[in-house]
């Protein structure tokens, strides 16, 4: 079962395109974590998730 689905998420920062494309899923009991380096956009993926939530 699916808890989470983010398909193509996108964020830019005026012309800095800060995420691009970023789709995932995440199904019930499953551990899940987003690694990058500074500033690879993977916070601001998170971020941009939480804001989504119904």
């Amino acid at each position: 079962m699916t808890i989470i689905e983010v398909k193509d998420l996108v964020k830019h920062y005026r012309r800095v395109e800060a995420v691009n494309g970023v789709s995932f899923t995440v199904a019930r009991g499953e551990v899940f974590g987003l690694l990058g380096r500074n500033g690879a956009g993977d916070g601001r993926s998170c971020r941009a998730r939480r804001s989504r939530t119904p």
